[in-house]
Formats: structure tokens, C-alpha cells, sequence
């Protein structure tokens, strides 16, 4: 019979290993050697962001990449510019380079293999000139599919099995306007402001947004788009792959038909089905783009057949900056290892 006495030390003993295995699993989780099930071994892979786009700070706390979005385990983020001698990636979002908010840290000596990336979601109209930076980034990230790391504003995916896509009630049942446009940033000499004054002397457009005084909330954005059998989904300039949440939020998302301004059609179609947009291009003149958008409405059968598309897919929408910071370690080991952009400047303006 095991005397009180060795019990005691039996439960202690048992304690001291039990300790020992929780500091043990920690410092695993910790240094990214943790195996997940279903999972590959963590990269640990550093990414410095250093400074945050357009000021607006998020916490970076925690296995983040993993936790909130299941991309990877082991890829750790960090806005601490003292990591900067331990980090892989170091992020620069132009638009504070741009402004002068902040500055490459060129008199810090870059450690050998560390990867400095480009990140603008702007248009070259938006982003100015670039020869300063040419020979001084190894990575991109953009909107532009030839990007380094391809960021779209936003992308089709599939919908699950389970899903239930949008009724004809949502696509049909609420239309009260031909078209609308939600416009702040209004400029007359734009593409997209011509087009909008020539086709509204044919139809009636709907107009929303700070330039005519009439500002929507995020919350009322979507419905009141709703309500439009059309969206002039019409972006500020017209470059490669520059398509904005002008189509994936405000015509997907709110269901109502985009009829795109931006680049040329096959460059739609290569993100998103053919028939699920109208473009300015496919008409003589705003009199038949006005003409067969009226005609379109009268046919439910084919305007349905514009949302085709919601029945097996749904739009995703990139606009959390962590988020596409974690996409950086999910791609890190298919990147370049040599490369250099000694004309970021040339590549950036097509």
C-alpha cells in the first residue's frame, strides 16, 4: 500500500513534468516548429510593415495569419522598425513614400537576402513618378496580374455546396432606377465624367456621393445601389488591370448590372465571366449604349442572365492590409529569390 508520503511526491513529480511540457509547447507554438494537422512545417518567415497604408493601424498580435484567416502558420508580422535587421520582407506602401510621410531606410545596412517589396493598389495616374525607386525593390505587389504578388480589389470564388445564391427576387424585385454612380473624387477632364455627361442627357442616372452633395454611409451604400438595374462602374483612368471595388463591391456585391469604363474588355474577361458586364467600348456611341441598356430592362429573361454567375460563385473582397500582408508568406517561397526592379519605374506606367 503507497504510503500518503509517496503520493505527495508522486503528485509533485507529476506537476513539475506537466510544467515542463506546457513550457515546452509554448516555446514550439513560439519559435513556429508547431506541425499542424493537414498542414506544412511553418516557413517563420519575418515580414515587416513599415509604415501602414494611409495611417490606419491594426494589431499584428498572435499567430494572426493562421488564426484569422488559415494562410500560414510560422509567417510572423511585425510594424516594430527595429526588427528590421531579422526581417525577411520589408514592406514600403507607396503612398506614404509618395507623400513624404516617410522614407526608405537606406543608411541602415540591409542584410543579405532581405527582400524590400513595392505595395500600391493606385494607378500610375495616382502613383507619380518612380525613377527614384528603380534598383531598390526586389519584390511587387499590385493590382497588375504581372505583379509579383497579385492583389486584385477583389476576385470571384466559388460558392459552397451548401450555399444558397441571391433569388430573382434580390436581382429583379427592388429595381426603382434605369442607373446610378457614386462619385466623389469628380474631375471634368476625366474619361469617366465625359461619358457620364453624354449618356445622361439620354437616360436618367441616379447620382450619389460627395461631388453632387449627396453622401452615402457604408451601410447605405449597398442597398441604395440595390435599387438601380445598372452601375457605372467607371474608373478614375484607364491602365492595365486596374479594376476597382467599383465593380467587385459596388455592382456584384450590391447586384446591379456594372457597365465598365476602364481597360479594354478582354482584360474584364479575364477576371470575371463574360457576360456578367457591359462595356462602354461594345458601342458606336452613347446613344446605343443608352438605347440597348433601356431595352435590356424590359427583358427580365436577359437581364437575369447577367448574374448567372452567383450561382456557383460569390464575391471576395480584399480589404484588410494584414490580409495581404499573410499572402506574402503563403507565396514567399515561389518569389523570385534574384530579382530587382532597376526600372520600377518603366514596369510600373504601362
Amino acid at each position: 500500500m503507497i504510503s500518503l508520503l509517496m503520493k505527495l511526491k508522486l503528485m509533485l513529480f507529476g506537476l513539475v513534468i506537466f510544467g515542463i511540457w506546457c513550457l515546452l509547447w509554448q516555446h514550439i507554438k513560439s519559435c513556429g516548429h508547431l506541425k499542424r494537422k493537414g498542414k506544412t512545417d511553418a516557413q517563420n518567415i519575418t515580414i515587416l510593415l513599415w509604415h501602414w497604408p494611409f495611417n490606419r493601424t491594426y494589431t499584428l498580435a498572435g499567430d494572426l495569419c493562421w488564426d484569422k484567416y488559415r494562410m500560414s502558420h510560422g509567417c510572423f508580422l511585425t510594424d516594430n522598425q527595429t526588427a528590421f535587421a531579422r526581417a525577411d520582407v520589408v514592406v514600403f506602401h507607396h503612398h506614404e513614400l509618395k507623400r513624404g510621410w516617410t522614407h526608405l531606410p537606406l543608411h541602415l545596412p540591409r542584410p543579405p537576402g532581405q527582400k524590400w517589396l513595392w505595395l500600391s493598389l493606385e494607378s500610375p495616374t495616382s502613383n507619380g513618378p518612380l525613377a527614384d525607386y528603380n534598383g531598390v525593390f526586389n519584390w511587387t505587389m499590385s493590382y497588375r496580374r504581372d505583379a509579383d504578388i497579385f492583389m486584385p480589389y477583389g476576385k470571384l470564388v466559388p460558392r459552397a455546396a451548401t450555399g444558397n445564391p441571391d433569388d430573382d427576387d434580390f436581382i429583379l424585385g427592388n429595381k426603382t432606377d434605369l442607373a446610378c454612380w457614386v462619385v466623389s473624387n469628380y474631375k471634368h477632364h476625366q474619361e469617366r465624367s465625359k461619358v457620364y455627361h453624354q449618356l445622361s442627357k439620354l437616360m436618367e442616372v441616379r447620382v450619389y456621393g460627395n461631388w453632387v452633395k449627396r453622401h452615402l454611409s457604408d451601410r447605405e451604400l449597398l442597398p441604395t445601389i440595390s435599387r438601380c438595374f445598372f452601375y457605372l462602374a467607371f474608373e478614375n483612368s484607364n491602365w492595365t488591370d486596374y479594376i476597382t471595388e467599383k465593380l467587385w463591391r459596388n455592382s456584384f456585391q450590391a447586384g446591379a448590372v456594372p457597365v465598365v469604363l476602364g481597360p479594354p474588355k478582354p482584360n474584364y474577361e479575364a477576371l470575371v465571366p463574360p457576360k456578367s458586364f457591359i462595356h462602354v467600348e461594345e458601342f458606336k456611341s452613347m446613344k446605343d449604349l443608352a438605347g440597348f441598356l433601356k431595352k435590356l430592362t424590359l427583358d427580365k429573361k436577359s437581364y437575369a442572365s447577367y448574374f448567372k454567375w452567383r450561382q456557383h460563385h460569390k464575391v471576395k473582397l480584399y480589404t484588410d492590409w494584414r490580409e495581404r500582408l499573410c499572402t506574402i508568406c503563403l507565396q514567399y517561397k515561389r518569389l523570385p529569390a534574384k530579382k530587382l526592379y532597376k526600372n520600377l519605374d518603366t514596369w510600373a506606367n504601362k
